[in-house]
């Protein structure tokens, strides 16, 4: 997985720990099914294209369980990662 990939991994486990405690293990376990399927991925728009995914389902999620704004802020850094591919 390239750095890019790792640091959007950190992102989206920082806005996890934002979620209510008893879907934090949920969705942490997504996270990382995820991640790890797509470790091997070589093609650099691949990668953007699952960033911008990343992206997408972290703010439904974050809108879901209504998390403030700061949250959104933090998930912006997911679309920034995506954008620079």
């Amino acid at each position: 997985m390239s750095n890019a990939g790792l640091c959007a991994y950190r992102e989206v486990l920082r806005l996890v720990r934002r979620l209510p405690a008893e879907t934090r293990p949920y969705y942490a376990k997504y996270a990382r099914e995820n991640f790890v399927n797509y470790r091997d991925l070589s093609a650099d728009d691949d990668l953007a294209a699952l960033l911008r995914r990343a992206y997408a389902h972290s703010s439904w999620v974050l809108s879901k369980y209504s998390i403030d704004a700061e949250s959104e802020k933090a998930a912006a850094r997911l679309k920034d990662l995506g954008a620079g591919q």
